[in-house]
């Protein structure tokens, strides 16, 4: 994982959370939690870059297993101090671009605001690492951003790989520069085309969720 973002979220992991309290997004986030609960009930689910841990408190209560996978020791230490049935929850120090073998296949996938961040040449070889620690027919489903004006950061600038940044300032003042794609529902159905079978996209005001199972 770039060294830049993970330093970002290292010092942004205290303030991480407050995204998910904006008032206009509580409808669009309700809906995101009960389809994550949905999609995950009974599964072993391997979460990339599962950051403080927010969505694996949806997933944690219905799932048979779930292993989190951060290379940011700061935000783990936040996920890990919260409340987790024993056994059932598992954290650990890892790059999302290099999965480590768990030496077990797991039956479901999920990451939470990580593709935006993915430059568009290397989702490829990222998906393939990823189907690569999945059982046949693994439930997969990825959550990210719209961009929607008035609401998200704006873009900075677009490089000439087409991939987006906008620069965050923290509150210790500190302003880092920040790769964030917005992908198009087309460019989504794409990415995994020839990758995976029942590829389904939905569209919420604020979020995109894409599901789909491993080849």
């Amino acid at each position: 994982m770039d060294a830049d973002l993970v330093g970002y979220y290292g010092r942004r992991a205290a303030e991480y959370e407050r995204i998910y309290a904006r008032p206009e997004r509580q409808a669009d986030l309700g809906r995101l939690q009960a389809a994550v609960a949905d999609g995950f009930r009974g599964r072993d689910v391997l979460e990339i870059s599962c950051g403080t841990g927010f969505w694996t408190q949806s997933i944690a209560p219905v799932a048979r297993s779930v292993v989190g996978l951060d290379l940011s020791p700061e935000v783990l230490e936040i996920a890990r101090a919260k409340a987790w049935d024993a056994g059932r929850v598992e954290f650990m120090e890892a790059d999302s671009y290099a999965l480590p073998d768990l030496g077990r296949k797991f039956t479901a996938a999920f990451a939470g605001f990580w593709w935006s961040h993915v430059p568009r040449r290397r989702l490829g070889a990222f998906l393939t690492g990823l189907h690569s620690r999945l059982q046949h027919g693994a439930t997969v489903m990825f959550i990210d951003n719209r961009h929607v004006a008035g609401s998200s950061t704006p873009v900075s600038r677009v490089d000439d790989h087409g991939d987006s940044f906008q620069n965050r300032r923290l509150d210790d003042g500190s302003i880092h520069e920040v790769l964030k794609n917005f992908p198009s529902e087309a460019e989504l159905l794409g990415a995994v085309a020839g990758k995976a079978s029942k590829p389904k996209v939905i569209l919420t005001d604020y979020f995109w969720v894409l599901s789909y199972q491993a080849p």
